[in-house]
């Protein structure tokens, strides 16, 4: 089930550049930097309330973010839900015809497990679900 927004990603050329007009004229704190290589990106977190927002850098041309901003420009990437059982919002997303870009999720920032749903089957949207990654006993 649905928890609540998570966060939204921004996709920008610069982290550099990005940080800080969010710091600065906006007044938030980047609480951290993160490359998440399987997705060739570099990622920072900041908080405003209790959504973040992620700022989403390519570290390479081939990455979907490279390839977003090279068709849409810098902007909101995705919406990020926060889910309980990842696995079965994705079986009711799919099931009510989404389509899944992940049939299976995969590690994302924050050490959160993340699965994507296709913008063509969301409106418009590309949705990403996230929930903390199960801890090992």
């Amino acid at each position: 089930m649905i928890q609540k927004i998570d966060h939204l990603g921004i996709a920008v050329r610069s982290l550099d550049q990005s940080i800080p007009y969010y710091e600065k004229a906006l007044g938030l704190h980047c609480e951290h930097i993160e490359e998440v290589a399987s997705q060739k990106v570099r990622t920072a977190f900041f908080a405003a309330g209790e959504v973040h927002i992620e700022l989403l850098e390519a570290t390479s041309d081939d990455s979907p973010i490279a390839k977003f901003i090279e068709s849409k420009g810098e902007g909101i990437h995705h919406i990020a839900f926060a889910v309980d059982n990842i696995q079965a919002q994705l079986g009711q997303a799919k099931d009510n015809g989404a389509r899944a870009i992940h049939e299976v999720p995969i590690d994302g920032a924050g050490g959160k497990l993340v699965a994507f749903l296709h913008p063509k089957s969301t409106f418009g949207v590309l949705t990403e679900f996230c929930m903390p990654k199960p801890t090992e006993a």
